[in-house]
């Protein structure tokens, strides 16, 4: 819990005579200022984090852990409406949950936010549960049960359940949650689901022309830059795929060409890509930043990779502006190292930092304006000094059950203003006036279902362009930041395109728009597509 300050009768009373205060007690440290009052032109909005509480979905059973853990067909929901479940769509459908995990705290019986997914087949039997192969299931017209299980340790097998109690619709059902753990019941709880398709009464697209689809086959895509006429398409390791890097001639944008697939021995989980003049930057999971030379856009070569040979280092994301480049690393230190480029194929590292005292880890970030902007999940949203010889903390923004991933920075009406986003279970866009790094204000919002989670963004002038998994691709009109207005929008995801799965990270996932007219943008299972710039 936060520190309380000193009782203000006493600090009045040591202010007038210090020694009536030293002769018997420590005097308290003194709590720090208060942080000046938003002076904006906006109207400064409440926060209330990723999840709000929304109480049970279903009033679930206490069942023992023989019944819980042991076989479907055994688990028992009364007061549920098991003839609704029947209407559901299960043809090739996939549903996202939302799950209400219940635990016993200080304070009684609390709840926490869990998210999860089921996936049928063509047939309406179960091909997926929570990502895994389902380990048992009854589906009937008296039971809608779903379970798998998965060795955690080689100690360890969790089950997890979901059981439908009640359908609102065709396509939106809750129930009962249950985790256990060799063969005792851990964690309960309650759900609800939706079918993963398109929102209600929205059209494939508006506003926006589908130009090209290029299908990446290696590993999982994730993300993409695009220079010399040559899009670059890095990938992360999935499903016995090893990720890379996969390379295409753009010139012509209805019909890229692929010139390049590759990865590096022992090395598939590039996450992030940037370029300067002829140098391009892949974060690598596996051996930190990778440089590779561009002299010849249609194969990169590969020149080095930063720190060689003393350990492994996990770099996630990059960043470059001016002569300057940014490696958010999460391991083995936590930190974000910042590398001089002026020479772009030999980065000289600079400095690092570390937020201290910290949980999370740098997971993207954004420079401007001689002030870094990083995302640092768990820990929220900082703002750094990048002034002198070591940066320094400027500015903290947290929220409830934050996992603080992505964030682009711009000046609206004299203002410095932040658009940020997380990564998990109702992430969504903040629009946070950040002039002040040590009073920053939330004064506006752009949020779709809560089943859903936005991923990166990119800002040009004043419009941003959104990659929001599920929800496809979305540019926003932010001449007012204060009002973000949806001005187009593209559906990418769809049920029926290969690799497809029930998880969160789904859909429209990397994006660039480097000023030729067009939008570039990966999505998971449809590679790259082309839009054109609305």
């Amino acid at each position: 819990m936060p520190v309380r300050a000193a009782h203000p009768l006493l600090a009045l009373v040591c202010a007038m005579s210090l020694s009536a205060c030293s002769s018997s007690e420590p005097t308290p440290p003194a709590p720090p200022p208060e942080p000046p009052a938003y002076d904006g032109p906006w109207e400064a909005l409440s926060e209330r984090g990723e999840w709000e509480d929304p109480g049970a979905f279903e009033a679930c059973p206490a069942l023992n852990s023989q019944v819980a853990c042991g076989a479907p067909e055994a688990i028992a929901l009364p007061g549920c409406d098991m003839g609704s479940l029947a209407g559901l769509e299960r043809e090739g459908a996939i549903y996202r949950a939302e799950i209400r995990y219940e635990f016993q705290g200080q304070a009684g019986v609390q709840a926490s936010p869990g998210s999860g997914g089921f996936q049928f087949d063509a047939a309406r039997q179960p091909v997926s549960v929570m990502g895994r192969a389902p380990q048992g299931f009854a589906l009937d017209s008296e039971r809608f049960v779903l379970a798998t299980e998965y060795t955690r340790t080689t100690q360890e097998r969790d089950r997890l359940t979901f059981a439908g109690c009640r359908a609102q619709g065709p396509r939106h059902l809750t129930g009962c949650f249950l985790w256990c753990r060799n063969g005792t019941l851990r964690y309960r709880g309650s759900f609800r689901a939706e079918r993963m398709t398109w929102r209600e009464d929205e059209p494939e697209s508006s506003g926006l022309q589908l130009l090209s689809e290029s299908f990446v086959d290696r590993g999982l895509p994730v993300d993409v830059y695009v220079t010399h006429g040559h899009a670059y398409v890095v990938s992360i390791n999935a499903s016995e795929r090893q990720g890379g890097l996969t390379v295409f001639d753009v010139r012509n944008p209805h019909a890229p060409v692929q010139t390049a697939s590759f990865q590096l021995p022992n090395d598939g989980y590039w996450n992030g890509v940037w370029a300067r003049d002829d140098a391009l930057y892949v974060a690598s999971g596996d051996a930190g930043l990778l440089v590779f030379d561009l002299e010849d856009p249609a194969r990169p070569a590969f020149v080095r990779n930063h720190p060689g040979g003393s350990g492994p280092v996990d770099v996630h994301t990059v960043f470059v502006e001016g002569t300057r480049l940014y490696a958010m690393s999460p391991g083995p230190n936590q930190e974000t190292l910042i590398f001089d480029v002026s020479q772009p194929l030999a980065p000289q590292l600079l400095t690092r930092y570390a937020h201290a005292g910290g949980n999370g880890y740098p997971h993207d970030a954004f420079a401007y304006d001689g002030r870094l902007y990083i995302n640092h999940t768990t820990d929220g949203f900082l703002v750094v000094s990048l002034g002198g010889e070591t940066p320094e903390l400027l500015g903290r923004y947290a929220y409830p059950y934050a996992y603080s991933h992505a964030n682009a920075v711009g000046t609206f009406n004299g203002r410095t203003v932040a658009f940020e986003g997380g990564e998990t279970l109702g992430a969504h866009v903040r629009v946070l006036d950040v002039t002040q790094p040590a009073a920053i204000t939330k004064i506006g919002e752009y949020r779709l279902r809560g089943l859903t989670s936005v991923h990166n963004m990119v800002l040009v002038g004043t419009r941003l362009y959104v990659a929001y998994y599920h929800e496809g691709v979305r540019v926003l009109d932010v001449s007012n930041p204060a009002q973000p207005r949806e001005v187009a929008h593209f559906n990418t995801f769809r049920v029926a395109d290969p690799r497809r799965s029930d998880g969160m990270y789904e859909g429209a996932i990397g994006m660039r728009v480097p000023g030729d007219g067009r939008i570039y943008v990966v999505d998971t299972s449809r590679g790259l597509l082309i839009f054109n710039e609305p």
